[in-house]
């Protein structure tokens, strides 16, 4: 797990953290978001012991990155914006440098190099000089590296980044997948569809600081306000005589075929409501949430927290 308090690091007059503080569980996904230059890659580096903080303190894995870097280093998966990968090698002799570095017994790390390989498609092209490999290939390459230790703590820069769609989804299943085995997980994406999917938890960086961190529901809720819900009849609502509608229910739209509620407490008035439109003898079609996506409570967040400022 991951626990930041007050985590700071000034670049002598520059402030590029400032006095952040984050938990993230055991087997938890954080999706950490905010623009080019927010502080995502300085944090980022600070909790693989690469930089130094200023103030504050971080432990990864239950180890304090300042004191016990090198424990942090062996416990952590990194994978970054630049991958450095040489050109020169192929695949199996730099996962095998890798796997020297990180201290892994040779054949236990040739069968999990294998099985990371196969994982992700690269196992025809073990023996294939780095220097012929696409984006791609070189950013799936870099993610089994990453893995090769088998880490408790896993920190994604882009993870999909230049991917086809077929890449892209089996590394977000094998995401998925880590966090069932109770590795713990930082994203750091401007994919937000990507984070809605996989993140238990957002937390969104601005000029250094953290602007909000919370569940996406929460995020959504806060900025966007209560849930919304659609009901679609067959025929007209037209002579819907509607009345009385449960408490926190309030209708905000309708069609000819369809009419939309704003609910404060779905999970109480949501039957309610469903019962009174049956006693009404309206054709209910379909109920379901309208779903408002992560990017608009993003992009709400950030321009809220910019005017702040001006």
């Amino acid at each position: 797990m991951i626990e930041i308090e007050n985590l700071t690091k000034k670049f002598d007059d520059f402030t590029a953290v400032e006095e952040i503080n984050l938990y993230v569980a055991r087997g938890q996904v954080l999706a950490l978001l905010g623009p080019n230059g927010a502080g995502k890659t300085t944090t980022v580096r600070m909790l693989t012991s690469i930089l130094r903080p200023t103030s504050g303190r971080a432990m990864v894995a239950g180890y304090d990155v300042v004191q016990q870097a090198c424990q942090v280093r062996s416990s952590v998966g990194v994978l970054t914006e630049h991958h450095g990968l040489y050109n020169r090698m192929n695949a199996g002799e730099y996962l095998d440098f890798y796997r020297q570095l990180y201290g892994v017994e040779k054949q236990t790390a040739n069968r999990r190099i294998d099985e990371l390989l196969e994982r992700f498609g690269l196992a025809g092209v073990k023996n294939k000089r780095l220097g012929e490999f696409s984006k791609g290939m070189r950013q799936k390459l870099a993610l089994v590296r990453a893995l090769i230790h088998k880490p408790s703590v896993l920190l994604l820069d882009e993870p999909t980044s230049a991917m086809d769609p077929e890449s892209a989804r089996i590394v977000r299943d094998s995401i998925s997948g880590l966090r069932d085995q109770e590795v713990t997980i930082v994203l750091c994406t401007h994919n937000l569809n990507e984070a809605e999917e996989l993140a238990d938890e957002v937390a969104i960086i601005r000029r250094g600081r953290i602007i909000f961190n919370g569940s996406i529901n929460g995020l959504k809720h806060n900025l966007i306000g209560p849930a919304e819900f659609e009901a679609v009849v067959g025929g007209s609502v037209a002579d819907w005589p509607g009345g009385s509608l449960p408490d926190g229910v309030r209708l905000i739209a309708r069609g000819d075929h369809f009419l939309r509620f704003s609910i404060n407490n779905p999970e109480k008035t949501n039957a309610q409501l469903i019962s009174q439109m049956l006693s009404q003898h309206l054709n209910l079609v379909s109920f379901q949430q309208v779903n408002h996506s992560l990017e608009m409570a993003y992009l709400e967040t950030v321009n809220k927290y910019s005017e702040g400022l001006q």
